[in-house]
This record gives structure tokens, sequence and C-alpha cells, in this order.
């Protein structure tokens, strides 16, 4: 009797089991050194436990999702995978710490063709750092090898959080009023918006990447983490009354500030109040973006804004000043209303 041929397996279709098994026990230690208050159990299992953290009396949880745009293509580009799962986490803790919630725990998602442990595990120790820095538990996952879905060497992300607050401590812009200032908090580059724009700047006009913007080269100015604003804000909210925040993404100044104006208000923001970061005069200038659009595609140096009573800026500023951000007065809150709430003189 001739022996059998083997028959077709799993691997042979591009997906390797074994090898998504070996990647979880490499990144179980990742995961480990983000546990706080309220883990209750390790990855592995089908859902992920979080216990609330005792001292929250009628707390609220809120949820954010966000992934990190193509940012990710100059990751690929630069082969440079170790901060960009900083930027994944960046940009869903930013966006619940402006309705006024501590970061609890986070969730990834990360899909390939083929899963390279190498660059995946450069990825995860970016999440577990960005973790870190918002003191949010990497507590689960999903791992997808897709083979066909991705050109070789590719990957996405999507990362999801939850945090919580006080209910009658939720940060939604009703306590907004004329007389208001507007404190703005620096960002460290682009973040994670505009990155389309950005690419198509270097690629069409051939901007080199050894290009020297704020002292560094533009390869390390472009891939530079996403700041983290979570434990400076989280310690200001307790001596402040903190009117709104607004996170700087997606539609810049103008679309993100006026989500957090009540109907009656008007944002005038000053923009020599603060100096635009030299990657974005470079943008502007090597492609003739005009003002209005650079505000639009990009947080132009303004990572975050923040309104609180005149009375309480001093306070602001020492605060973030103890956390060496250099926050600075950006603007102010007139009475108002119309179509366009915000204004950057």
């Amino acid at each position: 009797m001739s022996k059998s041929k083997k028959g077709l397996s799993y691997k042979d279709a591009g997906v390797d089991i074994d090898a998504g098994d070996a990647f979880i026990d490499v990144i179980k230690p990742l995961a480990k050194s983000t546990q706080r208050e309220g883990c209750m159990s390790g990855l592995g299992g089908f859902g992920a436990m979080f216990q609330i953290p005792k001292g929250y009396k009628n707390p609220v949880l809120v949820s954010g999702t966000d992934g990190v745009g193509t940012k990710l293509k100059l990751a690929f580009q630069l082969d440079q995978h170790d901060t960009i799962g900083i930027d994944l986490v960046a940009m869903c803790v930013n966006d619940i710490l402006a309705q006024g919630a501590e970061p609890l725990f986070f969730l990834d998602y990360f899909a390939s063709g083929k899963l390279t442990t190498e660059t995946a595990a450069k990825v995860v120790a970016g999440i577990a750092e960005g973790c870190r820095q918002s003191n949010a538990a990497l507590i689960g996952g999903e791992t997808a090898e897709m083979p066909g879905m991705y050109d070789a060497g590719e990957y996405d992300l999507a990362g999801f959080c939850v945090g919580a607050v006080e209910k009658e401590n939720i940060i939604d812009g009703s306590k907004v009023a004329a007389g208001d200032i507007l404190i703005g908090l620096p960002s460290s580059g682009a973040h994670s918006n505009g990155y389309s724009l950005i690419r198509k700047v270097i690629d069409d006009f051939g901007v080199p990447l050894n290009t020297i913007v704020d002292g560094r080269p533009l390869s390390e100015a472009v891939i530079e983490p996403t700041k983290i604003y979570v434990k400076s804000c989280l310690d200001l909210f307790k001596s402040v009354d903190v009117h709104a925040l607004a996170h700087i993404t997606g539609g810049g100044i103008p679309g993100n500030l006026v989500r957090v104006l009540p109907d009656d208000c008007h944002a005038i923001v000053d923009e020599s109040s603060w100096k635009w970061p030299e990657l974005f005069d470079l943008l502007a200038e090597t492609a003739d973006i005009e003002r209005a659009e650079m505000y639009r595609a990009f947080n132009c140096g303004v990572g975050m804004i923040i309104a609180i009573a005149a009375a309480d800026k001093d306070a602001t500023l020492t605060t973030f000043a103890k956390h060496d951000i250099q926050a600075f007065e950006i603007g102010r809150i007139e009475a108002g209303s119309g179509d366009a709430p915000v204004t950057i003189v």
C-alpha cells in the first residue's frame, strides 16, 4: 500500500498558528508591565476582565477607539516600528481625557498578511510604553494573520480604551463662558493626523528625509510619537475647574475646538501666542499650502486646548510646568455665535 500524501494545512494557506502562539508568549511580559489596580486577568482568555478601581462613587465609563492613519506608511518606509504603538494609545487616551476620564485599560488589534514576530513585538512594545505613560493596563487584543490582505512587510493597527470619570466631574464644555481663557499644550509634532498630505508633499516635491527641521532630520520629526497628556491633565483636574478640553486631531484647531463650545460662545485663537514647529513651516512653504488649510489638516504645534476661568491661569500653567510642559495662553472665549465659532487671528 502506498504511503498517503499529506493533506493541505492552514500554514500552507499562509496562516501559521504556531507562530501566533509563540508571539503571545513574547508579548505577555509587555502586557504584564502595564498592570494597574483593577486588572483581573492576563492575556489568553476569551475576554479581558477589569474591575473599576476603589474610590469611585458614581463612575461613568468613557470609551474611545482610533488608529494611526497613514503614518503607518512612513513607519514601513523608515522601518521604524517601536514608537507607532505609542501613537495608537495616545490617540485613544487623549480623546477620553477630553471628557475628564482617567484611562483604565486598553486593547489593540494588529493585522498583517504574514506575522513577523520581531516587527509585531516592536509595535506591541510601543503600545505597552504608551499604556505605561497613561497608566492604562494592556489587558487584551487581537492578532490577525490574513494572507493576501496586506502587502509584504505591512500591517494595520486599531486601538480601544476605556476610562472612568465621576459623573459630577464629566467635562463636556457646558461650563464654557465668555471671559474664559484658552490654554494650549504643545504637540510633539504632527501626532497622527495629516499624514496623507505630509507624504504627498515629501513625495511630490522630493523633500529629502535628511532635511533638518527643529534640529533633527525630517525622518525623525515625522515619526515622532504623539504626546500623551494624561498624567498632567489628571493632575490639573485635582486643583482647577476645567471647563473644556479639545484634543486637536483631524480638523485641526477649528474643527476640534468647536466641538466643546456652547452655541452662545465664540473662541478667539491668537496665533502669535506660539511658534509653529519648523515641520509645519517646511510643509507650508514647500507645497504653498494656504494658512487656513494648514490649520484644517494639522495641529500646527498645539496638541490640546483647555478652557478655564481667567483666575485659574497661574495655577494651570504651574501644574503643567511641574510636568515639564510649557503650556501657554492661546486665546479667549467671547459671547457670540454664527457659522464660524472659532476665529484664528
